[in-house]
């Protein structure tokens, strides 16, 4: 059995199932256990089971195919690209961020439906406000409402660079709870709906902006 710290149960998932394929523990064109024996062998919940293996997928390490099950791609580790992302700046992580949430919601101004802005209004009442309760389960509820926003693009290499970096991206979340950055509220969230709902891409790029511009302002200054 493979054991998990409590702490950034999605990283360590990742972490150990690409461990586990680099060492050949599932050769390239194998499938992998199904989301109940991968449950039990990391002794985590199937949802965080099912958000390992989407990163993983993103990685370039397996890929999901529907009705059959979840097949080993590669075996070359991209950790290290992974790691030197995440040892940048957390300034650094956070304009990165905002560059590629800019564009993203620029597109999705000029591709959304109501059906997307219905889905991303759901999103927004589901992350609600963070209540001090489980704080990974409120980073997943927001990371989730951000991921749909860049889907909303209708850009997938925009999502696939998304899923790639969403352990860093999950730590910029993660910060504005841990440190002293302020946590855009649900008003700053629903203005870049409002936003996209416009139409217009430059009110979703203001919106965007004017939802970062706190957290960068708060970075300038801090030690990185």
């Amino acid at each position: 059995m493979m054991n998990l710290s409590k702490t950034s149960l999605a990283d360590e998932a990742v972490a150990a199932i690409r461990r586990e394929i680099v060492d050949g523990r599932w050769a390239v064109g194998a499938k992998l256990p199904n989301e109940t024996a991968l449950s039990t062998m990391l002794s985590i919940s199937k949802g965080t089971v099912r958000e390992a293996v989407r990163v993983l997928a993103a990685q370039g390490f397996v890929e999901a195919r529907q009705g059959s099950g979840t097949y080993v791609l590669s075996r070359t580790d991209t950790a290290p690209l992974l790691s030197a992302a995440r040892r940048a700046s957390l300034r650094d992580q956070f304009q990165a961020r905002c560059a590629l949430d800019v564009e993203a919601a620029r597109l999705a101004s000029l591709r959304q439906t109501p059906i997307i802005i219905t889905d991303l209004r759901r999103l927004l009442a589901e992350r609600g406000n963070f209540d001090g309760g489980n704080r990974e389960a409120f980073v997943s509820r927001d990371l989730a409402f951000h991921r749909a926003v860049i889907a909303a693009s209708g850009n997938r290499a925009m999502v696939e660079i998304y899923d790639f970096f969403s352990a860093s991206i999950s730590e910029t979340i993660e910060a504005t709870i841990d440190r002293d950055v302020p946590e855009p509220d649900m008003q700053a969230h629903a203005d870049i709906i409002d936003a996209i709902e416009t139409g217009r891409p430059e009110a979703a790029d203001a919106a965007v902006r004017r939802f970062m511009a706190p957290v960068l302002a708060a970075l300038k200054d801090m030690p990185q």
